[in-house]
């Protein structure tokens, strides 16, 4: 298992889906439990520009499956040949080679194919929506992935932003309430405190 977060202007001891897009509205990365490796991205994320005035921040901290080369899809890096033939064994039929060259690709494609969506296969891993999203994070799910990842930094991709498939994996193991510079919504070092996770 490894330590992963999540900034948030509500405290919580579980994940609810059904809260999706609640933060910017978007799931451009795909539907999941969205965390972070990095303490300091999780609280400048607990930042919500569609609620500027919410004045409580959090981070929360999660145990979480550990990374493997063949239980994620990453928004930039080859799939592993194992998820292509798991993919194509469940759904069916083999995917395109043009749907093979990106993860993202490969999300929308299979969740647009699972909800019945027409279309060239471009207009399949173009476009994708909530349902479709959906649709394809309960798949490959079952065939064993546990995120989706994309860098925090593109420049500097060694730490990953993540969407967790199934949130039920994930275990709040500390929640500290932070505070973040008005100017530019970083945490402010040494303003950690740690709520007890008893006390709501």
């Amino acid at each position: 298992m490894e330590l992963l977060y999540h900034g948030t202007t509500k405290k919580f001891k579980n994940f609810d889906i059904s809260h999706a897009c609640e933060g910017d509205g978007k799931i451009k990365f795909g539907l999941g439990a969205y965390v972070t490796e990095s303490y300091d991205s999780a609280a400048l994320y607990s930042h919500n520009k569609s609620r500027p005035n919410e004045k409580d921040h959090y981070v929360i901290t999660f145990e979480a499956p550990d990374l493997t080369k063949d239980n994620h899809l990453s928004y930039n890096d080859p799939i592993h040949p194992s998820i292509i033939k798991r993919t194509e064994e469940k759904l069916g039929e083999i995917i395109p080679d043009e749907v093979k060259a990106l993860a993202k690709h490969l999300r929308k494609y299979v969740g647009n194919r699972l909800t019945g969506r027409k279309g060239t296969v471009k207009q399949l891993y173009s476009k994708s929506d909530f349902e479709s999203e959906k649709a394809a994070t309960k798949f490959f799910s079952e065939i064993g992935l546990e995120y989706y990842i994309w860098p925090i930094n593109w420049k500097n991709p060694t730490l990953t932003n993540r969407a967790v498939l199934n949130a039920d994996k994930l275990r709040v193991v500390r929640i500290d309430k932070v505070e973040l510079n008005p100017k530019d919504h970083k945490l402010i070092e040494g303003s950690q405190k740690e709520i007890p996770l008893d006390s709501f």
